[in-house]
């Protein structure tokens, strides 16, 4: 057996599939440019170590369930005003996730509140960290489900796998006295462990329209604003949704 196939034969074994793919391309490189042995051995790593990074973001992407598109390079970042632009790529670093801060996303419908929380979920995601996105309701209704199976502390040991929760559209739908209590028992748990991203047409003037009780209003705004970022798209921010119809209807009939 020739020495490159011995080798690649020991990486596979060793389950080094991407440096074992690249013993080929890299052996030939290195004979060209006569590397030392370290240098050789150094780029095989790098390619396995590469490898393992893509697979991780793969899985972390597939259990996210992030809108299909809504990226940060499909986001007309030109939109927003310069103050929120600036805070971009700290927020795609994940400087917050890293102090355990929440990012909370007010304006009016169709500012782009969903798609920048999503864009950066999925910018979070390609810098391997594990994100979970989900409608608000849908994770309310299976927190309840659960709490009825008397799983609850199952389900929220499951959420808490993921570093970044991100709740679109809180309040959007009118919650029952139970879905309020399951939602709070969320924001408690994760509240200085756990980041959260959330998105909400209702500022926390509004947010007793969510919790009802004034004592569990004040204290979920104290939990998820305690440690946060605060973004506002405001009225200066035009809502797409409303530009693409008036494109649809001012475009020739074919």
């Amino acid at each position: 057996m020739k020495p490159r196939d011995t080798l690649r034969t020991q990486l596979q074994t060793l389950r080094l599939p991407s440096a074992a793919n690249a013993v080929e391309a890299v052996a030939d490189q290195a004979q060209k440019e006569s590397w030392a042995v370290e240098a050789f051995a150094s780029e095989l790593l790098t390619h396995e170590l590469e490898g393992r990074r893509q697979l991780r973001v793969q899985r972390l992407a597939k259990a996210a369930h992030l809108p299909v598109g809504k990226t940060l390079a499909a986001f007309d970042r030109k939109r927003l005003p310069l103050r929120i632009q600036r805070q971009v790529p700290s927020l795609c670093a994940g400087e917050f996730v890293d102090r355990t801060e929440n990012l909370l996303l007010f304006g009016l419908p169709g500012r782009g509140k969903t798609h920048f929380a999503a864009a950066v979920g999925d910018e979070l995601v390609q810098h391997g960290r594990s994100v979970l996105f989900t409608p608000t309701y849908r994770v309310v209704a299976r927190l309840l489900r659960a709490k009825r199976d008397l799983a609850l502390d199952r389900e929220m040991r499951r959420l808490d796998r993921f570093e970044v929760l991100i709740l679109d559209d809180l309040g959007y739908v009118q919650q029952s006295r139970e879905e309020m209590d399951v939602l709070f028992t969320l924001l408690a748990e994760r509240y200085e462990r756990r980041s959260l991203i959330i998105t909400s047409n209702l500022v926390f003037s509004e947010w007793n329209q969510i919790f009802k009780d004034p004592m569990t209003t004040a204290a979920a705004i104290d939990r998820v604003v305690h440690h946060s970022v605060i973004i506002e798209f405001g009225k200066e921010i035009s809502s797409r949704r409303a530009e693409d119809a008036a494109r649809r209807q001012s475009a020739p009939a074919a």
